[in-house]
C-alpha cells in the first residue's frame, strides 16, 4: 500500500464525521486549457455537479465539483486522480 503523504490530516479530518455517504465539493483551479478542463471532469460521474468560472484574465478557470462520496477514502483516492493533470491546483 502507497503511502498517503499530505492526505493523513484531510483523512482525520473527514472521518471526524461519520456522516457517510456525504456530497463533498472539491475545488480546483486549472489554466484555460480545454482538454485540461474536460480531463477533469472527465474523472467525475455523470451524476456530479461541475460549475466553472473564468478568471478575470481568462487565463485560468476554477472548477468546482460537487459529488457523493462513500467515505474519506474515496475523496482522497479522486485527489490522487488528479494529480497527473499539470498546472491543476486543488483547493
Amino acid at each position: 500500500m502507497e503511502k498517503d503523504e499530505g492526505f493523513d490530516k484531510l483523512r482525520q479530518l473527514l472521518n471526524e464525521d461519520n456522516n457517510w455517504p456525504r456530497v463533498y465539493m472539491f475545488k480546483f483551479i486549472i489554466p484555460a486549457d480545454n482538454h485540461k478542463i474536460a480531463l477533469v471532469e472527465s474523472k467525475f460521474s455523470d451524476e456530479a455537479i461541475i460549475s466553472h468560472k473564468a478568471s478575470s484574465t481568462g487565463k485560468f478557470f476554477s472548477i468546482t465539483v460537487k459529488e457523493a462520496m462513500l467515505n474519506a477514502d474515496s475523496i482522497i483516492e479522486k485527489y490522487k486522480e488528479m494529480k497527473g493533470i499539470e498546472g491543476l491546483i486543488a483547493l
